[in-house]
């Protein structure tokens, strides 16, 4: 399976630092760096937003992040996001943060979220928030919103929101440019 289109030819050198960088990161051939090579500000603006993405914050550990990052990309219905997202580095599925499997079909909807004893309320509210993010329409209601503000402040949750969106941006970018998963589900 292709993308829609090819990579460039002529990489700037700037850029390709940021793909090496990416690249070297993932153990993986990153083609959504690649192709965002034909269009720099693109590139750069998209670096940004993943550079600065919070994997963990205080309170925010990397468990409720990834559960987000996870929601968000199986919402969306990208296969590249599910694999990166449902991944670490290392080729091991989600491993370090001990996601187990009745959690995984949970995220996947084929589980009601509430019979998964493992997650924690703060858990559950976080995952609800991603699927709502990635909805279209978007529709909060009054009494979702009251029991997000009473289990996280401000901050936590620009954090839940921003990660969600960032991984919508990945998914809407990377579905339309065909992009195929990149394999992270693949023995190393």
């Amino acid at each position: 399976m292709q993308a829609f289109i090819e990579q460039p030819r002529n990489i700037p050198f700037f850029l390709r630092l940021g793909i090496w960088a990416s690249e070297k990161v993932t153990g993986r051939r990153m083609l959504p760096a690649r192709l965002l090579a034909w269009y720099p500000r693109a590139a750069f603006g998209s670096g940004a937003l993943e550079a600065l993405v919070a994997h963990h914050d205080r309170k925010l550990d990397e468990r409720i992040l990834k559960l987000v990052r996870m929601s968000a990309s199986f919402a969306a219905a990208c296969p590249f996001c599910i694999d990166m997202n449902s991944y670490e580095p290392t080729g091991h599925m989600h491993a370090a943060l001990v996601i187990d499997a009745q959690e995984v079909l949970a995220l996947r909807g084929q589980v009601d979220l509430d019979q998964v004893s493992s997650f924690s309320t703060r858990e559950r509210l976080a995952i609800r928030y991603a699927r709502l993010i990635s909805q279209t329409p978007l529709k909060f209601t009054p009494d979702f919103i009251e029991q997000i503000r009473a289990n996280f402040d401000e901050r936590e949750m620009v954090i839940l929101a921003s990660t969600a969106a960032q991984v919508n941006y990945w998914a809407r970018l990377i579905q339309a440019l065909g992009i195929p998963p990149a394999g992270f589900g693949e023995d190393s």
